[in-house]
């Protein structure tokens, strides 16, 4: 038995509890926001919808034509007035994701046109039913944190491939959902779904689990759609994601700083939008960034620059106390191989230092034209790598283990002790893909590669794993809501 010292307590005692990657200082992050709040207050943005030209000239910004510019006091008071957490329920109601200071969060991509089927390896449409998969994998993987659709479903009405997106996620697992919509009817109708599984507007206002996700176009244009969704969002009291897109050399300036003006000043005008049109409507900063790849005629997902501007992102988002919402996890590859290891388990551990609140991203390939549920698989091991380094060395009196050592006396091992087995599966990360049998094990149960490895537990989990399921009048629900808004959205 081991004997610790008495608790005692040391005077300006500084703690480093998790690692973190900041890669700009609370210096850099101002010098960003100012430069922000001039660019805004000077050269302003282009808003072609008119309720919010209206918002925007009765709360005293300057409006010419389309061209708006924003006062600085009214930039640095939706700062102030913006949620500076927001906390997203799963399915039941009860609290899942904490978006506030740096707590990091995973999911998977969205929108992409095609899937690599996990059967048959062929690359095709997605189907409604490949987003039930989705939601399956997405379920069954415990560091998966939320659901996105991994592709949009070719086999129902185009105008509807967000609702029944949306419908196939919310009927096949309880995390929270990241949902993009492309215009008010589609939002309204996932609204009405949410709503009809809270029990009312008012109860999913409580304990969201969906947040809508609204993407601006970038360059500060934002055009009439995209605003008509930000105010629908604020006005219902509904969190949502105003993700930029940019290019750098192309939609943004080539320099990472420059590209990080662009997208704030962006995300601000959503943000401002919002807060005017209901104070203190739940928004989360989104920038995405990339370069452009002119000898392939492509914009890279596996770019190292990817990662380095989404950090400074991320940097500047919780110098100004906004939730934010970054990307990982996807990859240029086209198959199960090295490169698609390298680039998603890069970017994954480089946006969780970071501390980017919602990470999106993981099972895209080809540049995200391809969704894949063996990477998404993949990802959730590197995202459990990923948290044990993040997690750190916690130092205090049992894990100094001071009675230990004395104890076991130099040349002694420590295999037997009361401290290992209370701490040796909380202290150390224990692997469900990667192999360390040794060599002969390993050729005895098959010498089967990583990739193999990985299809395997993927089709396993769509074999084996049953979701909570909804009650049957609450589909019945959905359904008719479906139904409704399949017939009055052309």
């Amino acid at each position: 038995m081991y004997t610790t010292r008495s608790l005692y307590t040391r005077a300006n005692y500084e703690v480093n509890q998790t690692t973190l990657w900041k890669m700009l200082s609370e210096d850099q992050c101002e010098e960003i926001f100012m430069t922000v709040l001039e660019l805004l207050e000077r050269t302003g943005a282009e808003v072609k919808n008119k309720e919010a030209l209206e918002i925007f000239e009765k709360a005293g910004c300057w409006v010419d034509g389309n061209r708006v510019r924003i006062p600085t006091a009214l930039s640095e008071w939706a700062v102030r007035t913006v949620p500076s957490r927001i906390t997203l329920c799963n399915r039941n109601g009860k609290r899942a994701l904490s978006l506030e200071t740096t707590n990091v969060y995973y999911g998977p991509g969205q929108g992409n046109g095609q899937i690599l089927d996990p059967v048959t390896g062929e690359i095709r449409k997605p189907l409604k039913a490949d987003i039930v998969n989705t939601a399956i994998i997405c379920d069954s993987l415990k560091n998966i944190d939320f659901a996105m659709n991994n592709g949009l479903p070719s086999d129902v009405a185009p105008a509807m491939a967000e609702v029944h997106a949306f419908e196939a996620l919310v009927s096949n697992t309880t995390k929270p959902i990241v949902q993009n919509v492309e215009n008010v009817a589609q939002a309204q109708a996932i609204v009405d779904i949410a709503a009809a599984i809270a029990g009312g507007l008012r109860e999913l206002q409580k304990n969201p689990f969906v947040a809508l996700y609204i993407a601006t176009e970038g360059t500060l244009v934002h055009s009439d759609e995209t605003l008509a969704k930000v105010i629908f969002a604020a006005k219902n009291g509904i969190p949502f994601v105003y993700n930029t897109k940019l290019v750098a050399g192309d939609t943004a300036p080539a320099t990472p700083a420059g590209a990080l003006v662009v997208a704030v000043a962006d995300v601000l005008v959503g943000i401002l939008l919002a807060q005017l049109v209901r104070q203190g409507a739940p928004v989360i900063g989104g920038g995405f960034f990339t370069i452009e790849d002119k000898a392939n005629g492509i914009k890279p997902l596996g770019a190292p620059e990817v990662e380095l501007m989404g950090t400074g992102f991320a940097n500047v988002m919780r110098y100004l106390r906004i939730p934010n919402f970054g990307f990982a996890g996807a990859t240029d590859g086209k198959l199960s191989d090295a490169q698609m290891g390298l680039e998603a388990a890069f970017s994954i551990l480089h946006a969780g230092l970071s501390g980017t609140n919602l990470i999106h991203g993981c099972g895209l390939l080809e540049y995200g034209l391809t969704g894949s549920l063996e990477l998404i698989v993949m990802g959730d091991e590197v995202m459990g790598m990923t948290r044990r380094m993040m997690k750190g060395v916690e130092v205090d009196e049992e894990r100094l283990a001071r009675g230990v050592i004395d104890a076991v006396q130099p040349g002694g091992h420590y295999l037997g002790e009361e401290h290992t087995m209370k701490f040796f599966r909380s202290e150390f990360w224990w692997p469900t893909l990667m192999n360390r049998n040794r060599i002969d094990d390993w050729i005895a149960k098959g010498a089967k590669s990583m990739g193999q490895r990985v299809k395997e537990k993927t089709l396993d989990i769509l074999k084996n794993h049953r979701p909570d399921k909804l009650a049957e009048d609450k589909l019945a629900e959905i359904k008719a809501i479906v139904a409704k808004a399949e017939a009055a959205i052309e």
